[in-house]
Parts: structure tokens; C-alpha cells; sequence
């Protein structure tokens, strides 16, 4: 199944967070928190004013961004865990 966000939406595949502290620690599973930082995967064409003219994505696909802890929605395509969010719900965009 194959999932195009609309509008202003903005579908992220998280990035995977480090198993290891800087000082060597391996971190377990249940102690690991769910990253802020993902990859576009897909991106809507972009919100529209009250006039009908199209404001332009900021976000392409392929950047790495940095959005909140608790943003977006959780949705499985194909058996993949991703987030689809807002675009205002991204921080930035990682360079």
C-alpha cells in the first residue's frame, strides 16, 4: 500500500537512536526513548490560503528533520512504523 500525504502533511520514517552512550554504555530496548529526528518520506503539495493559492512545502523528501517528542500520528504502511504530522509540527530541517 502505497500512502501520499494531503496538504500540509508530511510522512516520516524516524531514524534509528544510538544503542551505545558516549562513555560505552550499551542502553537497553525499555529504556530507550523514541527519537525526534526522521527522514520525509512523502510529502503533501502544500497548504492553500483562503484564496486558493498554493504556500510551497518547506520539507522535500529525503531531508533529515528534528520535529517534537509527542508530534505526528503513528500509521503502518507495509509493515513499517512511521509518523505522519503537520509540517508546522517539524522543528527543522537537519543539514
Amino acid at each position: 500500500m502505497a500512502l501520499k500525504p494531503l496538504h500540509d502533511r508530511v510522512l516520516v520514517r524516524r531514524t534509528e537512536s544510538e544503542e551505545k552512550t558516549a562513555g560505552g554504555l550499551i542502553i537497553p530496548d525499555s529504556a530507550k526513548e523514541k527519537p525526534s529526528e526522521g527522514v520525509v518520506v512523502a510529502c503533501g503539495e502544500g497548504a492553500r490560503k483562503d484564496s486558493g493559492e498554493l504556500i510551497a512545502m518547506a520539507v522535500k523528501e529525503g531531508d533529515n528533520i528534528l520535529f517534537g517528542k509527542w508530534s505526528g500520528t503513528e500509521v503502518t504502511v507495509d509493515g513499517e512504523e512511521l509518523l505522519m504530522m503537520k509540517e508546522s509540527d517539524i522543528m527543522g530541517v537537519i543539514v
